[in-house]
């Protein structure tokens, strides 16, 4: 990675933790992080985003589903990587100088789990009263509308937020190692 995009991403990550220290303000509404995933815009509560890292191929391991990609050692911690693009049955991406890692947080039985996620790109940072984020409307039963916690409008365009407890959930990866069985 050349020295002119670290700065960028290190930049990011700085602007990053100024935000977080300033998402408290309640006339603001609730900040966001919107990026781009195959085309499509998708957004996370700034909150869970814990940094961006520049794409770096992880390592791989065996046996794991396929839109894993392997483990990032984040200063001695391993933080396992998903690639959504291939979570959500995306065509199949290039890594290009955009494609960025999102290390994202939640906390599950009052432990946090960090996760990095390949997207193709951050897009912005906004912020968004709670009603104004729509409920995601009814697809039928062809459609896996459990990662998703809403819609919301901004620019005149439909950004979709992520529900992370259910999106990063082991429980709901699907794979014959991991012992669970959602049919």
């Amino acid at each position: 990675m050349t020295s002119e995009l670290e700065g960028v991403f290190a930049e990011q990550n700085q602007n990053l933790t100024a935000l977080n220290m300033d998402v408290g303000d309640e006339d603001k509404g609730t900040q966001f992080l919107s990026f781009d995933v195959g085309g499509e815009e998708f957004a996370v509560n700034i909150l869970s985003v814990q940094e961006i890292r520049g794409w770096e191929n992880p390592t791989f391991l065996p046996n794991s589903p396929f839109f894993i990609k392997g483990v990032l050692n984040l200063r001695g911690t391993i933080v396992p990587v998903m690639d959504l693009r291939t979570r959500f049955k995306f065509k199949k991406a290039s890594y290009l100088d955009t494609t960025v890692i999102i290390i994202l947080k939640v906390i599950e039985s009052e432990k946090e789990r960090l996760m990095g996620c390949v997207v193709d790109g951050v897009s912005d940072v906004f912020n968004m009263e709670e009603s104004e984020i729509s409920e995601v409307p009814e697809y039928g039963s062809g459609v896996d509308s459990r990662f998703t916690a809403g819609v919301m409008t901004v620019d005149d365009n439909a950004v979709t937020l992520l529900e992370l407890s259910k999106l990063l959930s082991l429980d709901l990866i699907e794979h014959p190692y991991t012992g669970v069985s959602n049919g």
